[in-house]
């Protein structure tokens, strides 16, 4: 191969967003399927408890529980602290997923905003009037709130259960949309289902706010201060009158996300490296200190918090909140009740309707600009499994109601869950009676997707194995000293079985882990300006543990190379400048270690086993295919 003279050109006109990068939504979806059988056993455990003595499950939800500092303390139900309290935590992680979006998701290409916006804002809108027309006339008008909002942690975990029926994709096109959804709940509950406002601890909360921006912004890491402040926000948010849930919204949307860069990882690597030279306390906190700051604030908050709340907070506010006596005069009333009819239909109706309705005419108004990033059968299943409403649900209903229209809330809530998951295991299972080719439109639609690979490949310049026409391209960001790239050469053999797959390697040396790493990379460019690239890769990959200069001229020498030109060219460093224009394509493609591996364009996350690095390609090819084919339509 070639050098190009420069790559700049290939870059102009990218956002610095590409600079950013980490894994979109993998962890967080993961996390929250992973949680919703906890969810469901705190249910099942809430309904069995109220049926066997509801008299005593009552009593231990209302028991009174008191902090107290001198003569200021506050007093609540343990109902209470989990709704007020302990779900500020749920929100704050809703507020970090949020702004997570904005700054290393789809959303980071704002126009991409559009739907996912408009699909939560009617998809709220559409339940509601649905309810209010049912509930017309009548005080239980008010509890409008009630009908609104998806339960991400139920749909996520409902689409986990359907398996490789549901695309990775089709998971981050619901969470954006339930992001949305959950902000405008809580921004609802915030200004409607609040008591009375009292402006001086509202100011105190909103300055409280300011110090944390300022704190933020001034990269200040002691956990306490950030844990103090968010403590003083949402007390004085509970004596104004403003729901307090709202302080961990605010707190999340504050946390900007962001990836560890390479530079920052080798400054962590040096001080770990003089620990281990001279271990001190003093250079452990250091260490310890360097490698924490690494990541950003929203990380840090992210991994900390989530499990919690997820496999937590979340169960115990289900099983405080959600038992109700099951018995035969109480579901005839019930459900000819308008509150369970309005939440009921509201959410089963409603939201398919909303999700189905604002995805066609957004991309109808937009002229195809703007579609969903899923196939016509995604986002019909996308719809029915929004219908899944539970926890804000409960949350807005324990605010709104109280005796008979409370329980007639809840039941309208789990049993529109309940016919929510089984529609859209229909919608799956009708999906995977189709043909391949059809079914993988449906499900995986047309739609471009924002590229992470950044240049593009470039058959003059980038070393290629494969077919040149291949539609599925492989890229690997590799190190020959990493040992896990070694590991990984065996998988890529076996993916070039596939005739329709090319394989790309791009250099990545971490010179600061792997110091032979960069001056083997050189030797491969060497090897590569007399036509052997490919041999020499295979051979320094296969001896991670030998890359010394003599060992490296006595490679060439066996691929029958020209050894005074080869060591020419490793002693005057003539090919260091192809090796960091292929690490200034890791920077802006957000890549800090290796292997990373992308796949048309796409960064790969999770393992590099055969069978992950082959279900992506799959996923690839079919979205391929979709694009040729022509523009996804529904029916109709």
């Amino acid at each position: 191969m070639t050098d190009s003279v420069s790559t700049a050109s290939a870059w102009r006109g990218r956002t610095r967003w590409a600079r950013k990068r980490s894994a979109p939504l993998r962890a967080f979806i993961q996390t929250e399927s992973g949680s919703a059988g906890v969810l469901v056993a705190a249910i099942v455990g809430a309904l069995v408890w109220a049926n066997v003595d509801v008299a005593s499950y009552e009593s231990v939800w209302r028991t009174a529980f008191s902090v107290q500092l001198g003569t200021v303390g506050i007093t609540q139900d343990l109902r209470t602290w989990i709704n007020s309290g302990l779900m500020t935590l749920f929100f704050l992680v809703v507020g970090l997923e949020a702004r997570r979006e904005f700054d290393l998701g789809d959303l980071r290409e704002r126009r991409r905003f559009v739907l996912p916006f408009a699909a939560g804002i009617v998809g709220m809108a559409i339940p509601v009037i649905i309810y209010l027309a049912i509930n017309a006339g009548r005080s239980s008008a008010s509890g409008w709130g009630v009908a609104m909002s998806t339960d991400t942690a139920l749909a996520l975990g409902l689409l986990a259960l359907l398996g490789r029926d549901v695309p990775h994709r089709v998971r981050a096109f619901v969470l954006t949309v339930f992001v949305v959804d959950d902000v405008a709940a809580l921004v609802v509950i915030a200004v409607v289902y609040s008591g009375q406002i009292m402006m001086l601890p509202l100011g105190i909360a909103v300055a409280g706010f300011a110090v944390l921006l300022v704190a933020s912004a001034f990269r200040i890491r002691q956990r306490f201060v950030y844990g103090g402040l968010g403590v003083v926000i949402w007390a004085a948010l509970l004596a104004s009158g403003v729901d307090p849930v709202v302080a961990g919204l605010a707190i999340g949307l504050s946390a900007s996300a962001y990836s560890p860069t390479r530079g920052d990882l080798e400054e962590a690597t040096g001080l770990v490296r003089r620990f281990r030279e001279q271990p001190t306390p003093e250079l452990a906190r250091s260490a310890t200190a360097g490698l924490t700051s690494t990541l950003s604030p929203n990380a840090r908050l992210q991994t900390f918090y989530h499990p919690w709340t997820s496999y937590v907070i979340v169960p115990l506010f289900a099983l405080a909140n959600a038992g109700i006596v099951l018995d035969g005069s109480f579901l005839a009333r019930a459900y000819a009740a308008p509150v369970t009819l309005g939440v009921l239909i509201g959410y089963v109706v409603g939201k398919p309707v909303a999700v189905i309705v604002t995805s066609w005419a957004v991309t109808r108004f937009s002229a195809g600009r703007i579609r969903p990033p899923v196939g016509w059968a995604a986002v019909v299943g996308s719809g029915t499994i929004a219908g899944i409403g539970f926890t804000v649900a409960l949350l807005i209903a324990t605010r709104a109601f109280q005796g008979d229209q409370l329980n007639d809330a809840k039941l309208g809530a789990l049993s529109a869950a309940f016919v929510a998951s089984v529609l859209t295991w229909v919608v799956y299972r009708l999906a995977a009676l189709l043909s391949p080719a059809r079914r993988a439109r449906a499900l995986q639609g047309d739609a471009k997707l924002i590229q992470d690979l950044i240049p593009e490949v470039d058959p003059a310049r980038d070393h290629i194995r494969g077919p040149a026409r291949a539609s599925i391209t492989v890229i690997e960001f590799g190190d020959f000293e990493c040992p896990y790239c070694g590991r990984a050469e065996p998988v890529v053999r076996d993916l070039l079985t596939d005739t329709d797959v090319r394989y790309v390697w791009r250099h990545l040396p971490l010179s600061d882990v792997h110091p032979q790493a960069q001056l083997a990379a050189e030797a491969a460019e060497a090897a590569a300006a007399q036509g052997a690239f490919w041999p020499m890769h295979d051979l320094l990959l296969g001896h991670p543990d030998d890359l010394r200069v003599s060992a490296l001229v006595k490679y060439a020498d066996g691929l029958g190379l020209d050894p005074d030109r080869f060591h020419d060219d490793l002693k005057r460093h003539v090919h260091a400048t192809r090796i960091a224009q292929d690490v200034e394509s890791a920077d802006l493609s957000g890549v800090s270690g290796t292997p990373t591996f992308f796949v048309n364009g796409q960064r790969h996350y999770g393992a590099f086993d055969i069978q992950t690095l082959t279900t992506a390609i799959e996923a690839a090819r079919a979205s391929s295919q979709n694009r040729r084919a022509g523009p996804d339509r529904a029916p109709g």
